[in-house]
């Protein structure tokens, strides 16, 4: 995995920092947490999207691109970011959005839908959950087309084979720290949604015969569905990246236990999670994706699947924008 091969545009300057989490471990007493901070990447408050830009955004460059088209819920992080590197390529942006809950999209929202006009986002197109997202970006870039532009489409949480590039080498980051820090980790847990992020990450332990166990904690679908879903695209993404053998099927974890009522619907394990970190280490998740996979790192904890003295690293992905959306239901209104 020759990863400087692939034209790269750098949005982070440095690792993003591995750190421990020692009041939540001591609060939750069982094993020894770090966090890797991936709600500190570069861009506009930061994510896991910007690992997946650097490789996406580059190729558009190549390409002779002129405008990024890419789709998301209303709310989304990945939306956010796409335009966050559209502005600082000089390039324009347009906007799918899904209403995955009927209803739910409104363009007076604060959180991430006032971030997509300050960014100044060309246009948003809304559709509904259930129709097809392809199809709908396909008709953006049909028009832009028919303007004389050339669009690139990026797919939903920039989770192709190429994206997922960018969590083979967060992989690579990660065990670099962990060495310089003569830290041996035991675990990583992750949230799991649009499935680049957990791909990636599954291929980067493959290819560097880390041995390090992941689990993915779903955010939106039932665990066979998304483990069907991470191990597709980890398959196509170890042939991308020319790892032998792809990814064992057994290494494939999705948990559904705290998806909650549905994806981005709050659930009491998500605000408790939320309210968690903000009181014992003053970091920030987000109500959709880090909420519920902190809700389901300290629910495995609860139950004894990690041993004291083990030492678990939780994968912060960001989108704390979108906390500002759910302040009603965070402060309990």
């Amino acid at each position: 995995m020759n990863l400087a091969k692939l034209p790269r545009r750098r949005y982070t300057p440095a690792p993003t920092p591995l750190e421990p989490l020692p009041r939540l471990s001591r609060a939750l007493g069982g094993p020894n947490l770090f966090i890797k901070r991936d709600d500190l990447t570069g861009l506009a408050s930061g994510g896991n999207k910007t690992r997946k830009l650097e490789f996406l955004v580059a190729d558009a460059i190549a390409q002779g691109c002129d405008t990024l088209v890419t789709v998301g819920a209303v709310q989304s992080n990945h939306c956010r970011l796409t335009l966050a590197a559209a502005a600082k390529e000089g390039l324009k942006c347009r906007l799918v959005l899904e209403q995955r809950v009927p209803g739910s999209y409104d363009p007076q929202a604060s959180g991430n839908n006032f971030l997509f006009g300050l960014m100044g986002v060309e246009a948003i197109t809304v559709v509904n959950a259930g129709d097809d997202l392809g199809a709908a970006m396909a008709a953006v870039a049909a028009d832009l087309a028919a303007q004389g532009r050339k669009a690139y489409v990026i797919p939903g949480g920039g989770s192709n084979p190429l994206g997922s590039m960018g969590y083979v080498a967060c992989f690579q980051e990660l065990m670099g720290q962990a060495f310089d820090q003569g830290l041996a980790l035991d675990h990583l847990v992750c949230a799991s949604g649009s499935a680049g992020t957990h791909a990636g990450l599954l291929v980067g332990a493959v290819g560097t015969s880390a041995g390090l166990p992941i689990t993915g904690i779903n955010v939106r679908r039932p665990r066979a569905e998304q483990e069907g879903n991470v191990h597709a695209l980890a398959e196509q993404t170890a042939a991308f990246a020319g790892v032998a053998g792809g990814v064992p099927r057994d290494q494939v974890v999705c948990l559904d236990e705290w998806v909650g009522p549905g994806y981005s619907l709050p659930s009491p394990d998500m605000i408790e999670a939320v309210r968690m970190l903000a009181e014992l280490e003053g970091i920030l998740l987000d109500p959709v994706y880090t909420g519920k996979a902190m809700a389901g790192l300290i629910g495995l904890i609860r139950r004894g699947q990690f041993r004291a003295g083990e030492n678990v690293c939780f994968l912060h992905t960001g989108g704390a924008p979108a906390l500002y959306a759910y302040q009603a239901v965070l402060e309990g209104r």
